[in-house]
Protein backbone atom coordinates (compact mmCIF):
# COMPACT_ATOMS: atom_id res chain seq x y z
CA UNK A 1 0.00 0.00 0.00
CA UNK A 2 1.21 3.24 -1.00
CA UNK A 3 1.38 6.47 1.20
CA UNK A 4 -1.42 7.97 -0.68
CA UNK A 5 -3.43 4.71 -0.52
CA UNK A 6 -2.62 4.50 3.45
CA UNK A 7 -4.48 8.13 4.07
CA UNK A 8 -7.20 7.74 1.63
CA UNK A 9 -7.71 4.47 3.70
CA UNK A 10 -7.81 5.45 7.47
CA UNK A 11 -9.90 9.22 6.36
CA UNK A 12 -12.52 6.14 5.94
CA UNK A 13 -12.30 4.69 9.14
CA UNK A 14 -14.05 5.99 11.72
CA UNK A 15 -10.90 4.64 14.47
CA UNK A 16 -8.84 7.10 12.67
CA UNK A 17 -10.54 10.15 12.86
CA UNK A 18 -8.70 11.79 15.09
CA UNK A 19 -5.26 11.25 14.11
CA UNK A 20 -6.39 12.15 10.43
CA UNK A 21 -7.31 15.74 12.18
CA UNK A 22 -4.07 15.42 14.49
CA UNK A 23 -1.80 15.31 11.66
CA UNK A 24 -3.51 17.38 8.75
CA UNK A 25 -5.04 14.78 6.57
CA UNK A 26 -8.16 15.85 5.87
CA UNK A 27 -9.77 15.90 2.36
CA UNK A 28 -10.08 19.53 2.79
CA UNK A 29 -6.74 20.88 1.78
CA UNK A 30 -7.62 24.28 2.68
CA UNK A 31 -8.76 23.14 5.97
CA UNK A 32 -5.56 20.97 6.89
CA UNK A 33 -3.50 24.63 6.20
CA UNK A 34 -5.91 27.07 8.00
CA UNK A 35 -5.43 24.53 11.53
CA UNK A 36 -1.68 24.67 11.08
CA UNK A 37 -1.65 28.13 10.20
CA UNK A 38 -3.22 28.50 14.27
CA UNK A 39 -1.31 25.87 15.82
CA UNK A 40 0.93 25.98 18.65
CA UNK A 41 3.45 24.14 16.55
CA UNK A 42 3.55 26.41 13.93
CA UNK A 43 3.41 29.58 16.07
CA UNK A 44 6.72 28.61 17.84
CA UNK A 45 8.58 27.36 14.88
CA UNK A 46 7.86 31.14 13.37
CA UNK A 47 8.80 32.81 16.40
CA UNK A 48 12.39 30.56 16.11
CA UNK A 49 12.47 31.18 12.32
CA UNK A 50 12.02 34.91 13.25
CA UNK A 51 14.39 35.05 16.07
CA UNK A 52 17.42 33.21 14.16
CA UNK A 53 17.18 34.10 10.91
CA UNK A 54 15.28 37.81 11.34
CA UNK A 55 15.83 38.96 7.72
CA UNK A 56 15.24 35.35 5.95
CA UNK A 57 13.05 36.15 2.44
CA UNK A 58 13.52 32.91 1.36
CA UNK A 59 12.62 29.14 2.35
CA UNK A 60 13.21 26.19 0.89
CA UNK A 61 10.90 23.36 2.75
CA UNK A 62 11.84 19.68 2.24
CA UNK A 63 9.58 16.41 2.02
CA UNK A 64 6.52 19.09 2.58
CA UNK A 65 3.86 16.36 2.06
CA UNK A 66 0.58 18.21 1.49
CA UNK A 67 2.29 21.66 1.89
CA UNK A 68 0.40 22.78 4.97
CA UNK A 69 3.63 24.25 6.29
CA UNK A 70 4.80 25.05 2.60
CA UNK A 71 1.84 26.76 2.05
CA UNK A 72 1.62 28.95 5.17
CA UNK A 73 4.95 30.20 4.90
CA UNK A 74 3.92 31.90 1.70
CA UNK A 75 0.99 33.11 3.56
CA UNK A 76 3.68 34.52 6.11
CA UNK A 77 5.13 36.65 2.61
CA UNK A 78 8.53 34.55 2.31
CA UNK A 79 9.41 33.22 -1.07
CA UNK A 80 8.92 29.60 -0.74
CA UNK A 81 10.40 26.17 -2.66
CA UNK A 82 8.42 23.38 -1.90
CA UNK A 83 10.07 19.95 -2.66
CA UNK A 84 8.08 17.11 -2.31
CA UNK A 85 8.99 13.31 -4.03
CA UNK A 86 5.10 12.02 -3.86
CA UNK A 87 3.71 13.59 -6.57
CA UNK A 88 -0.06 12.69 -5.59
CA UNK A 89 -3.15 15.08 -4.95
CA UNK A 90 -3.79 13.70 -1.96
CA UNK A 91 -0.64 13.92 -0.14
CA UNK A 92 2.04 15.12 -2.39
CA UNK A 93 2.88 17.80 -4.94
CA UNK A 94 -0.52 18.06 -6.29
CA UNK A 95 -1.64 18.86 -3.54
CA UNK A 96 0.19 21.51 -2.77
CA UNK A 97 -0.40 23.01 -6.42
CA UNK A 98 -3.75 22.59 -5.68
CA UNK A 99 -3.29 25.52 -2.93
CA UNK A 100 -1.19 27.33 -4.62
CA UNK A 101 -3.94 28.18 -7.05
CA UNK A 102 -6.69 27.92 -3.67
CA UNK A 103 -4.76 31.02 -2.59
CA UNK A 104 -3.44 32.58 -5.48
CA UNK A 105 0.07 32.72 -4.82
CA UNK A 106 2.95 33.46 -6.55
CA UNK A 107 5.49 33.50 -4.17
CA UNK A 108 5.85 29.82 -3.97
CA UNK A 109 7.55 27.23 -6.84
CA UNK A 110 6.74 23.52 -6.17
CA UNK A 111 9.18 20.57 -7.86
CA UNK A 112 9.17 16.87 -7.52
CA UNK A 113 12.47 15.40 -6.08
CA UNK A 114 14.06 13.49 -2.78
CA UNK A 115 16.17 15.29 -0.50
CA UNK A 116 19.14 13.32 -1.97
CA UNK A 117 19.29 15.03 -4.78
CA UNK A 118 18.13 18.37 -4.92
CA UNK A 119 18.35 19.90 -8.43
CA UNK A 120 18.75 23.51 -6.77
CA UNK A 121 21.50 26.20 -6.78
CA UNK A 122 24.21 26.05 -3.90
CA UNK A 123 23.97 29.03 -1.28
CA UNK A 124 20.66 30.24 -2.48
CA UNK A 125 17.88 29.84 0.75
CA UNK A 126 18.04 31.92 4.05
CA UNK A 127 16.45 29.10 5.66
CA UNK A 128 16.21 25.22 4.87
CA UNK A 129 13.19 23.66 6.94
CA UNK A 130 12.19 20.32 7.07
CA UNK A 131 9.49 19.13 9.14
CA UNK A 132 9.11 15.26 9.80
CA UNK A 133 11.13 14.24 6.64
CA UNK A 134 14.72 14.01 7.97
CA UNK A 135 14.08 10.36 9.90
CA UNK A 136 12.86 9.02 5.78
CA UNK A 137 16.16 9.64 4.25
CA UNK A 138 17.07 7.01 2.52
CA UNK A 139 20.77 8.58 3.31
CA UNK A 140 20.91 10.40 5.79
CA UNK A 141 24.19 11.85 5.56
CA UNK A 142 23.46 12.94 1.55
CA UNK A 143 19.77 13.77 2.53
CA UNK A 144 21.39 16.75 5.34
CA UNK A 145 24.34 17.09 3.02
CA UNK A 146 22.24 18.22 0.14
CA UNK A 147 20.15 20.81 2.21
CA UNK A 148 23.05 22.47 3.76
CA UNK A 149 24.54 22.78 0.31
CA UNK A 150 21.95 24.97 -0.85
CA UNK A 151 21.73 26.91 2.18
CA UNK A 152 23.61 30.40 1.74
CA UNK A 153 26.27 30.70 4.36
CA UNK A 154 25.19 31.80 8.09
CA UNK A 155 22.13 30.59 6.88
CA UNK A 156 19.47 28.60 9.06
CA UNK A 157 18.68 24.84 9.41
CA UNK A 158 15.52 23.87 11.12
CA UNK A 159 14.34 20.56 11.35
CA UNK A 160 11.02 19.46 13.47
CA UNK A 161 9.72 16.31 14.60
CA UNK A 162 11.95 13.74 13.70
CA UNK A 163 11.45 10.13 15.34
CA UNK A 164 14.68 9.80 17.43
CA UNK A 165 15.70 5.98 18.68
CA UNK A 166 17.97 4.61 20.98
CA UNK A 167 18.68 1.03 20.09
CA UNK A 168 17.71 -1.66 17.58
CA UNK A 169 14.67 -2.88 20.12
CA UNK A 170 13.68 0.63 20.87
CA UNK A 171 13.08 1.22 16.94
CA UNK A 172 11.51 -2.35 16.77
CA UNK A 173 9.05 -0.92 19.57
CA UNK A 174 8.45 2.80 17.62
CA UNK A 175 7.69 1.13 14.73
CA UNK A 176 5.45 -1.77 16.16
CA UNK A 177 3.57 1.62 17.89
CA UNK A 178 3.36 3.41 14.78
CA UNK A 179 -0.46 3.78 14.10
CA UNK A 180 0.58 3.38 10.16
CA UNK A 181 3.73 1.73 9.56
CA UNK A 182 1.78 -1.22 9.01
CA UNK A 183 -0.31 -0.78 6.18
CA UNK A 184 2.87 0.98 4.18
CA UNK A 185 5.94 -0.30 5.92
CA UNK A 186 7.19 3.41 5.48
CA UNK A 187 8.44 4.72 8.82
CA UNK A 188 12.06 5.27 9.90
CA UNK A 189 14.36 6.54 12.69
CA UNK A 190 17.81 7.40 13.39
CA UNK A 191 20.00 8.16 16.90
CA UNK A 192 20.05 11.38 17.99
CA UNK A 193 23.75 11.08 17.51
CA UNK A 194 23.35 10.13 14.17
CA UNK A 195 21.05 13.37 13.06
CA UNK A 196 23.84 15.62 14.88
CA UNK A 197 26.81 14.06 13.30
CA UNK A 198 25.15 14.41 9.41
CA UNK A 199 24.85 18.20 10.30
CA UNK A 200 27.80 18.30 11.39
CA UNK A 201 29.83 16.59 8.91
CA UNK A 202 27.43 18.90 5.90
CA UNK A 203 29.19 21.72 7.54
CA UNK A 204 26.92 23.27 10.17
CA UNK A 205 26.91 24.21 13.44
CA UNK A 206 23.92 23.21 15.65
CA UNK A 207 22.46 26.28 18.02
CA UNK A 208 20.18 23.81 19.74
CA UNK A 209 18.43 20.29 19.69
CA UNK A 210 15.25 20.25 21.42
CA UNK A 211 14.36 17.07 22.74
CA UNK A 212 10.93 15.67 23.22
CA UNK A 213 9.73 17.33 26.19
CA UNK A 214 11.82 20.70 25.39
CA UNK A 215 9.62 21.89 23.10
CA UNK A 216 5.99 22.15 22.61
CA UNK A 217 6.95 21.98 18.27
CA UNK A 218 7.74 18.00 19.38
CA UNK A 219 5.09 17.30 21.76
CA UNK A 220 1.98 18.84 19.84
CA UNK A 221 -0.55 18.34 19.74
CA UNK A 222 -0.23 18.16 23.30
CA UNK A 223 -0.69 21.56 25.18
CA UNK A 224 2.19 23.01 27.58
CA UNK A 225 -0.41 22.85 30.01
CA UNK A 226 -1.06 18.88 29.23
CA UNK A 227 2.67 18.02 29.87
CA UNK A 228 3.31 20.56 33.29
CA UNK A 229 -0.08 18.50 34.37
CA UNK A 230 1.59 15.45 33.36
CA UNK A 231 5.00 16.54 35.34
CA UNK A 232 3.45 17.46 38.43
CA UNK A 233 0.86 13.96 38.89
CA UNK A 234 4.35 12.05 37.92
CA UNK A 235 6.03 13.99 40.95
CA UNK A 236 3.16 13.15 43.33
CA UNK A 237 3.49 9.35 42.44
CA UNK A 238 6.71 9.17 42.77
CA UNK A 239 6.79 10.82 45.68
CA UNK A 240 4.01 8.50 47.60
CA UNK A 241 6.49 5.99 46.21
CA UNK A 242 9.25 7.18 48.10
CA UNK A 243 7.02 8.00 51.48
CA UNK A 244 6.19 4.70 51.64
CA UNK A 245 9.56 3.68 51.65
CA UNK A 246 11.38 5.67 54.19
CA UNK A 247 8.18 7.07 55.89
CA UNK A 248 7.29 11.13 57.18
CA UNK A 249 11.12 11.89 56.38
CA UNK A 250 10.15 12.03 52.59
CA UNK A 251 8.37 15.34 53.38
CA UNK A 252 11.49 16.65 53.67
CA UNK A 253 12.67 19.27 50.46
CA UNK A 254 15.99 17.77 50.97
CA UNK A 255 15.53 14.48 51.20
CA UNK A 256 13.56 14.80 47.96
CA UNK A 257 16.16 17.31 46.45
CA UNK A 258 19.01 14.22 47.41
CA UNK A 259 16.51 11.40 45.80
CA UNK A 260 16.40 13.34 42.81
CA UNK A 261 19.93 13.71 42.75
CA UNK A 262 20.92 9.87 43.31
CA UNK A 263 18.40 8.07 41.15
CA UNK A 264 18.16 10.85 38.50
CA UNK A 265 14.53 10.59 38.96
CA UNK A 266 13.28 12.74 36.26
CA UNK A 267 9.55 13.09 35.85
CA UNK A 268 8.79 13.57 32.48
CA UNK A 269 10.71 10.36 30.90
CA UNK A 270 10.61 10.28 27.22
CA UNK A 271 11.84 6.94 27.11
CA UNK A 272 8.71 6.13 27.43
CA UNK A 273 7.34 7.95 24.42
CA UNK A 274 8.14 4.90 21.55
CA UNK A 275 9.75 7.36 18.84
CA UNK A 276 9.97 10.51 20.59
CA UNK A 277 10.15 13.66 18.35
CA UNK A 278 13.40 15.88 18.27
CA UNK A 279 14.38 19.07 16.73
CA UNK A 280 17.02 20.75 15.57
CA UNK A 281 18.30 23.94 14.70
CA UNK A 282 22.01 24.64 12.90
CA UNK A 283 23.72 27.14 10.64
CA UNK A 284 25.47 27.09 8.11
CA UNK A 285 29.33 27.91 8.44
Amino acid sequence: MTWEETIIKIRQDEDYSQLVEQAYFDENLKLNVERFSKSEEFEETLKIVKSYAPNAKSILDVGCGNGISAINFALNKYQVTAVEPDSSNTVGAGAIKALKAIYKLDNIEVFEAYAEDLNLKSNTFDVVYVRQAMHHANNLEKFVLECIRVLKPNGLFITVRDHVIYDSNDKEWFLKSHPLHKFYGGENAYKASEYRNAINKAGATILKQYKYYDSIINYFPKSVEEIEMMEKENILKQKKRLKSKVGIISNFPLVWSLYKLIKGYNPLNEKEVPGRMYSYLAKKQ
